[in-house]
């Protein structure tokens, strides 16, 4: 199978990858980086055509047409940087575009690939307290659900040309040398590791190697349409992930971050990133067959920090 990645340079996208050839498929890599002559030969286990997304096709569709599959990881970290009035634009524009540029590909390309799985996240959901949320659940209504819900909306376009379409609404994926995990486990390990705020609030997490599994088994999955949860059957409080994390670090968890501390260093983006939650379950992938490697956080913080 031909399986083109949108914005693979990440850390997930570059995990993807390596799976995806080992499994046989050829894979196409989609990237804003400058890309050398020879990063584009095609006995290279993974090809690599730079593009600049702006919601239209432009030289980087030539080489990708014939992709049975698209995998749209584009949009800049969210925890990049305090989300001022031109940072919330600029993360819109990431996903907005990209997805736009897809969507147009697949509406003027022949054959038209089969499935776009799109990037999400289960901020889609926005802050729903305790209650357990499926795929089912509305749109929430603060910056980051409307931002999750403008993303896949510029992906179901390509509904309309018999391409399905899949959004992936991931949620904290655990790999101990980068995204969140990787940030938490310095402070841990010096012994000065604790909650957020009130640590009520649920952490719906997913260990790196499910996510790989999940998106590789919904590429093979046939008929598979509409969203899906990236998250593990058993999402967690915030104050039973610091336990859960100091234990595997044997360090303890005892030193509690106050919200208002977060609130002023980070602002808005403390609220919506690390001060509210989802408790997700992936009931779709479940009742589909897919079976998680690593459905409790334990054995996944003990696997990831061995």
């Amino acid at each position: 199978m031909r399986i083109l990645i949108a914005g693979g340079s990440g850390f997930l996208g570059q995990a993807l990858a390596r799976r995806l050839v080992a499994d046989g498929h050829r894979v196409q890599i989609l990237t804003r980086q400058a890309v050398r002559p020879a990063a584009t030969d095609l006995a290279s286990p993974v090809e690599r055509i730079s593009w600049t997304p702006d919601g239209d096709i432009g030289p980087w569709a030539a080489p990708c047409r014939g992709t049975d599959v698209i995998v749209n990881l584009a949009g800049e970290s969210l925890a990049a940087g305090r989300w001022s009035l031109p940072r919330k634009a600029q993360l819109t524009v990431s996903r907005l575009h990209p997805t736009r540029s897809l969507a147009t590909f697949i509406a003027q390309t022949d054959p038209k690939p089969a499935l776009l799985l799109t990037s999400s996240a289960i901020g889609f959901y926005g802050d729903r307290g305790e209650d357990v949320i499926t795929e089912s659940a509305p749109v929430g209504t603060e910056f980051l659900a409307e931002l999750c819900a403008g993303w896949e909306n510029q992906a179901v376009r390509a509904r309309t040309f018999g391409t399905r379409v899949v959004p992936l609404r991931t949620g904290l994926v655990l790999d101990p040398a980068q995204g969140a995990l990787a940030k938490m486990i310095l402070p841990f390990r010096l012994g000065v590791g604790g909650r957020f705020g009130s640590g009520r609030q649920y952490m719906s997490w997913i260990h790196r190697d499910d996510w790989v599994s999940l998106v590789r088994w919904a590429v093979a999955e046939p008929g598979l349409d509409g969203p899906l949860n990236a998250t593990a059957p058993h999402p967690v409080t915030n104050a039973e992930f610091a336990r859960a994390l100091g234990r595997a670090l044997r360090r303890p968890a005892s030193l509690p971050v106050p919200g208002f501390a977060l609130r002023l260093l980070m602002g808005e983006m403390a609220d919506a990133l690390l001060l509210s939650g989802q408790r997700v379950t992936p009931h779709r992938a479940l009742t589909l067959g897919f079976r998680f490697g690593y459905d409790r956080l334990d054995a996944a913080l003990a696997a990831l920090l061995a």
